[in-house]
């Protein structure tokens, strides 16, 4: 026999529990821990949404649910406009495995109406959404995460191997605002490798070559030059200004140790890059979630142990490799997905095309966050790493 929409929807929401709008609200209100889930299309998204919802366009719902709802046995409500594709929405769900679905009935309209809360997602601009078209196709990313990168603060230590190419994805991802500290000028023997800077800049500063490239690749990106060498006069005025991730791609250590320690005091997580001749390294260094540099360096090797990129030459493949595993885990730790290298080291060798990992641990008696520090303020780093 025949079947009529009106008949399958009855069918459909004779299947399905279904939660009054007033219920769900006093559910919420009282801290029980729900997973909602929006299936309307992106701008009805826009125009407003239950705070804390997961939108999952009710097109994709099927393609993303696993990804996006990991755990089957969650509570998930599900709403719509008026609680017709919720509840074939929950139905399909079911389905699928989810074993505590229900459909919000009606849908956001009332939920509007009734006054209860909604939040209203970050204001894209139609060139920003055919910009980041991609980042809003991935619900790791989506426009939730997109706006969390626009809204986000990084700062770049260098604008050379490393800084190059992760200040090009950050900003090309959309960063809202980059801090670039360095006091050097471009130099011929840096095209080699430093892709951020180009002949018609040799001779100019490289936080200026930095910044016109940026501004040319992603308008939407703020620049915050610092034409300076970071030391302990200036990294508390640099630091202190709200930056929610540093990248470090410095090459001296005794600025490596200074970073550590302001930002151990200062609770910024650092992604640490290092480059020599084929082979290079990550890990980030996050304040209270694991080790510091100096746990994994007590001191610093002898000068004769750890030559420079200027002395010792390298690849010049190898910083656009490294640079952008750096700013790949910027990006994860701005939108809190994935898992950040924190007490892990990736070592890449380019000969052999070989990626390591090895475990790191922090250190009890570390003299900076181990349980009883001793340096407790800035010290004559050129000295220590001297001596």
């Amino acid at each position: 026999m025949a079947k009529t929409y009106a008949d399958l929807l009855q069918e459909v929401k004779a299947s399905i529990r279904q939660v009054p709008l007033e219920d769900l609200h006093a559910r919420l209100q009282s801290g029980e821990k729900l997973v909602l889930v929006d299936v309307r299309e992106a701008d009805e998204w826009r125009q407003g949404h239950i705070p804390g919802a997961i939108h999952l366009p009710r097109g994709f719902l099927e393609m993303r649910a696993q990804s996006a709802l990991p755990d089957r046995d969650a509570p998930i409500v599900v709403y719509c406009a008026g609680g017709i594709r919720s509840a074939f929405a929950a139905k399909v769900l079911g389905e699928m495995g989810y074993t505590h679905v229900e459909s919000a009935n009606p849908g956001f309209g009332d939920w509007k109406d009734k006054g209860f809360p909604v939040e209203r997602p970050f204001a894209f601009t139609p060139d920003q959404l055919d910009r980041y078209s991609r980042h809003l196709l991935l619900p790791e990313v989506g426009e939730k995460g997109q706006a969390k990168l626009l809204q986000s603060r990084v700062l770049l230590l260098g604008a050379g191997g490393l800084g190059s190419p992760a200040a090009l994805y950050l900003a090309a991802a959309g960063v809202g605002t980059l801090g670039i500290v360095d006091g050097d000028v471009v130099d011929e023997s840096n095209l080699q490798r430093q892709v951020l800077h180009g002949r018609s800049q040799v001779g100019e500063p490289k936080v200026a070559s930095a910044a016109a490239r940026i501004a040319d690749l992603n308008p939407d990106v703020k620049v915050l030059p610092f034409q300076e060498r970071l030391d302990s006069s200036n990294v508390d005025r640099i630091f202190d200004q709200g930056w929610d991730v540093i990248v470090d791609g410095l090459d001296n250590f005794p600025t490596r140790y200074l970073v550590n320690d302001a930002s151990v005091w200062k609770g910024i997580p650092v992604v640490h890059g290092s480059i020599f001749r084929f082979d290079g390294q990550v890990t980030t260094f996050w304040p209270g979630k694991g080790p510091c540099y100096r746990c994994l360096y007590p001191e610093p090797p002898p000068a004769h142990l750890a030559p420079s990129c200027a002395e010792a030459g390298v690849l010049g493949v190898l910083p656009g490799v490294i640079g952008t595993i750096q700013a790949t885990e910027a990006i994860k730790i701005l939108l809190g997905q994935g898992e950040p290298l924190v007490g892990r080291l990736l070592q890449y060798d380019s000969l052999a095309m070989k990626f390591r990992t090895f475990k790191l641990m922090q250190d009890e008696d570390c003299v900076v966050c181990g349980s009883h520090p001793s340096i407790r303020q800035y010290i004559d780093y050129e000295g220590f790493c001297a001596a």
